[in-house]
């Protein structure tokens, strides 16, 4: 039957009435003039696949919102495949390898002159007041200028400078070798003495039961911001033959009065122990064998008492800093590993030993490379408490530098020292990483 006749019980059919051609037409334009869109309809966009529509449309149901639509997920497949040699769709075409490659090349590029951007001001800064001091200071060391007349008219000597400090006889050698013999005592003075104490320091603020521990790391730090001028014109008074330290060690000995004549006796401190054991002639072969001007007796007589008192100085102004580098490297151990040591059973004395001082390989290599530099160039206290004296028991590299360089007006051997200065650090540095063999992180 009809679905669309009438008869006895059944249900009329409304019929769809299609509107004529001409209407259509002109909703057809009127859609298209106006830009408007059926709310369910939207324009196939290139990318759709299946269901994975990409580009603007318009969501169903939501007239005129647009939203992106995301990329299909087998982008990435379809990628792999069309590498491999299968024919892509048209709208996963890949980009020519020229293409990707002059991209490449211009943004590293454009990285590579802004890091020159950032980088000629420092390198500006560096070559004016680094390298160009340091080659005009070489050129002067092969010439004789006194520091007075233009060096342009000072006479080129060639290795003149550098062979009456080495070779050559005469005093300028014997004060060089004597320079070098006190800072090396100092160096090995120094050193051992500010690392351990420091060590020591950094482990008892570390404590987790300490209390005030602000406190004393203040403490503790606070001599190495100090004015190493104003701490050397304090020792001097403390060190005095009626001083405070004289006075302290008379008070530990009782009815003896010591008086030490500590800033001005020139005796080594190993003569003088050996002296206590009856040793008061040297061997012949330590007097007869020379090195650079020097006996041997002479460079195993140790500190002098003087150069042993600023050595004490020393030690207590440079503790601090040493110490904050101790602390930053004890709080960095992972406390991971020490639970894991405690729960193995490990006593305190064996993380100590086994945990604590294997992990601080590195902090302990810098506090040496940075304490062997700067006690190599000791200055301040030298000229302060003793000027080189007494005998030239206290000299050092840097003070002959300067005696040389404007007390003596003889520039040209002042940076002579000043270069072997810098050839003695470099030697006893790198001899210092081959022995302690820092990992490297």
């Amino acid at each position: 039957m009809d679905r669309g006749a009438s008869g006895p019980g059944s249900v009329p059919h409304r019929r769809r009435v299609r509107a004529p051609v001409p209407i259509r037409a002109w909703l057809r334009r009127r859609r298209r003039h106006s830009g408007r869109r059926h709310p369910g309809h939207r324009r196939r966009q290139p990318g759709d696949r299946r269901g994975h529509p990409a580009g603007r449309r318009v969501r169903p149901g939501r007239p005129g919102r647009l939203t992106e639509a995301r990329a299909p997920a087998r982008c990435a497949a379809v990628t792999s495949h069309t590498s491999a040699g299968r024919r892509a769709p048209p709208h996963q075409a890949r980009i020519p390898e020229d293409s990707v490659r002059a991209l490449r090349q211009r943004a590293a590029t454009d990285e590579r002159v802004a890091g020159w951007i950032f980088v000629i001001p420092v390198l500006v800064g560096i070559g004016t007041f680094l390298i160009v001091p340091i080659g005009m200071a070489l050129w002067i060391s092969f010439t004789d200028w006194n520091g007075l007349s233009p060096p342009e008219q000072a006479e080129f000597v060639g290795l003149d400078n550098y062979r009456e400090l080495v070779t050559a006889e005469g005093d300028p050698r014997r004060d060089f070798a004597m320079a070098v013999r006190n800072n090396l005592y100092y160096v090995l003075g120094v050193v051992p003495a500010q690392t351990a104490i420091a060590f020591i320091l950094a482990v008892i603020v570390n404590q987790k039961f300490l209390r005030g521990k602000g406190f004393f790391r203040t403490a503790y730090y606070f001599p190495s911001i100090t004015s190493s001028i104003a701490i050397s014109l304090v020792f001097l008074f403390l060190f005095q033959r009626s001083g405070a330290i004289n006075q302290l060690i008379s008070g530990l000995l009782p009815g003896a009065e010591f008086r030490m004549n500590w800033l001005d006796n020139a005796d080594g401190v190993l003569h003088n122990a050996v002296g206590l054991v009856g040793v008061d002639t040297p061997p012949a072969i330590l007097t007869d064998t020379s090195v650079l001007g020097l006996s041997l007796w002479q460079w195993l007589s140790g500190p002098s008492v003087t150069l042993f008192a600023i050595m004490i100085l020393a030690t207590w102004t440079t503790t601090g800093t040493m110490m904050l580098i101790f602390l930053a490297g004890l709080q960095n151990i992972p406390p991971d590993v020490e639970e894991a040591s405690r729960v193995d059973g490990a006593s305190a004395l064996q993380r100590f030993r086994l945990v604590t001082i294997p992990m601080m390989k590195q902090p302990l290599f810098f506090v040496l490379t940075i304490g062997l530099i700067g006690t190599w160039q000791v200055f301040d206290q030298i000229f302060v408490i003793s000027a080189g004296g007494p005998q030239k028991t206290t000299l050092t590299p840097a003070y002959l530098i300067y005696r040389e360089g404007f007390q003596n007006f003889s520039m040209g051997r002042a940076t002579a020292v000043a270069f072997l200065l810098f050839a003695l650090i470099i030697v006893f540095t790198l001899v210092q990483r081959r022995i302690l063999k820092p990992e490297r992180a």
